[in-house]
């Protein structure tokens, strides 16, 4: 039990990476009812994207100097690719059965994968991504690596301007007014399509960010990376309640700590010491959505009406 705090922060940090994610699928399910499974490929190019920038930067460019450039490389290439998804992919099948563009958002992630599988030079085995220098830092018995320094202070700052922007903005309250009722929302003059873009660019800029935590945490990207990742995301989404951007990251934090404690613990109970382990972590991820599911069907904070943007 002396090692609780260090996996409770080992949780937290998962988490929060899968939260950030989640949220890219949350928006746009609030906004147009669809489930993006392409997202998961999105966020893997985000890490090719900040990847691309680490290479082409001149030799014995410092990482404090090349880490805000690959993040802005890595929000670059994904909202690049959703945006361009939403606009000829998704919009034309909007008022198609809902079938259409679920098989088209499992057919653009195939077809992502395989595009950096066959055009990234290597992308066949996986590529190193820089290291921050220094640490890893303790604090009393917590130790916290360089890699996770990023997420911990990028995720608080990501959910922090994604709700004032959805709170306080313009654009935020016509996200809001959208989800609740996008024909009314057209008729008070909003944009939806707009409005769209603008939660598929979202979405896929925190899932960037998400992808350089994943970089820097794991040190490494691989044209695989996003497709469990994503089922993770997707996992965590619905756990808070798809569509509610706070359940997002709730369930994302919720997912990453019962992976980690069940990791780290679940083969000290007795007779189940064959299912511990890292090789058992994705099986109970599932687990907990399963038993989530059929306590409290909606999620653990429902699906927000007014907020669900």
């Amino acid at each position: 039990m002396h090692e609780l705090p260090q996996q409770l922060v080992n949780g937290l940090l998962l988490g929060s990476m899968y939260g950030l994610v989640a949220i890219g699928y949350t928006m746009v399910y609030g906004i147009v009812q669809l489930i993006n499974f392409a997202h998961g490929e999105i966020f893997m190019t985000g890490g090719f994207g900040a990847l691309t920038v680490w290479l082409i930067l001149p030799t014995g460019t410092t990482m404090w100097l090349a880490l805000p450039l690959m993040l802005v490389g890595a929000i670059i290439v994904a909202t690049t690719i959703a945006v361009g998804a939403e606009r000829f992919a998704y919009r034309p099948l909007r008022t198609a059965p809902r079938l259409a563009p679920l098989i088209t958002a499992i057919g653009l992630s195939l077809a992502l994968q395989q595009a950096v599988w066959a055009w990234y030079p290597e992308a066949k085995s996986s590529r190193t991504f820089p290291e921050i220098p220094g640490g890893p830092f303790h604090l009393g018995s917590i130790t916290i690596q360089t890699g996770d320094v990023f997420l911990l202070i990028a995720a608080p700052i990501c959910m922090a301007i994604l709700a004032f922007f959805v709170m306080k903005t313009r654009t935020g309250r016509g996200m809001q007014a959208t989800a609740q009722d996008p024909d009314t929302a057209k008729l008070m003059g909003i944009n939806t399509d707009r409005i769209i873009v603008v939660a598929f660019a979202l979405g896929a800029a925190f899932a960037a960010v998400g992808a350089v935590a994943y970089g820097l945490k794991y040190g490494e990207v691989n044209f695989r990376m996003g497709f469990i990742l994503g089922l993770k995301a997707f996992t965590a989404a619905v756990l808070g309640g798809i569509g509610n951007i706070y359940g997002a990251m709730l369930g994302g934090l919720a997912l990453g700590i019962a992976e980690t404690m069940a990791t780290a613990y679940i083969n000290e109970i007795p007779g189940m010491q064959q299912l511990g382990g890292q090789s058992w972590a994705d099986v109970w991820a599932f687990v907990l959505l399963i038993v989530v599911l059929l306590v409290r069907p909606q999620g653990l904070l429902g699906e927000r009406v007014a907020d669900r943007a």
